[in-house]
């Protein structure tokens, strides 16, 4: 192995451990994206690096940048309302653009701004690679890796740098569940008792059918799945109804 390879992995396993550390103890969720913002820059070879969410209010704002330059980028992308991010968090899918100059079509209020724009002693930004930071389906935000030279980067380079922005994600849905502490109270004492419920739906179900518990739960589990209701739900109405607990038991079960 070389020591190229040696120098990546070990910045790879120091980015995972230094945002692993972060995430376990009371942190920051800005500067958690701040410091990915910077391991994506020194992981990924990019010139800069940026992330924008969606507010309260379905606005998208920037809240990390490794520069002031990619910090502007990222808010003339908000102001023009277009941009690789942009179309990035719309649709909850990667867009890369391995050269800006040919985006005038697909973006020219930005492309324009853009064109203006140069970074002193380097020039400007040739190439975008947005990511966006994903939800159940959904973009949260982006996160967008910039470079000064035009071309595409690596599939490798494309997948550690998704792997960051859930990270990122990861990071923000965490510091929202601390901060509604109480939510996720409520969330879990739901789940246990649920989990009560189901116990006793299954001595309902074990009783009516003179049957071993895990015979009861599966009658319980197959009546829940294919008729696509929620398996606590289930059980609640086998604890509340009789007729509906010999519904269950007598459904076959495959």
């Amino acid at each position: 192995m070389s020591s190229t390879q040696d120098d990546r992995e070990r910045l790879l396993a120091d980015a995972f451990v230094g945002l692993a550390d972060s995430l376990v103890a009371n942190y920051d969720v800005i500067d958690v994206l701040d410091r990915l913002v910077g391991y994506s820059v020194t992981l990924l070879a990019a010139d800069a690096a940026g992330i924008m969410l969606v507010d309260s209010h379905d606005r998208l704002r920037v809240v990390a940048s490794s520069c002031e330059e990619s910090d502007w980028t990222e808010l003339m992308q908000i102001q023009a309302d277009e941009g690789p991010c942009i179309d990035c968090v719309r649709t909850g899918q990667p867009v890369t653009v391995v050269d800006l100059d040919t985006a005038a079509a697909r973006w020219p209020r930005f492309a324009a701004v853009l064109r203006e724009r140069t970074i002193p002693d380097e020039g400007r930004y040739r190439s975008v690679h947005a990511l966006p930071l994903r939800l159940r389906g959904d973009a949260i935000g982006g996160m967008s890796l910039f470079h000064t030279r035009p071309g595409p980067l690596p599939e490798a380079d494309l997948r550690l740098g998704q792997a960051l922005a859930d990270i990122a994600t990861i990071g923000i849905l965490q510091e929202r569940a601390i901060r509604h502490g109480e939510v996720l109270t409520q969330q879990l004492q739901h789940a246990l008792n649920t989990r009560v419920v189901i116990e006793q739906a299954k001595g309902v179900l074990a009783q009516l059918g003179n049957a071993p518990m895990h015979v009861a739960f599966a009658h319980l589990r197959h009546y829940a799945r294919s008729h696509n209701v929620l398996l606590g739900e289930a059980a609640r109405r086998v604890v509340a109804d009789r007729g509906f607990a010999r519904e269950v038991f007598g459904a076959r079960v495959t």
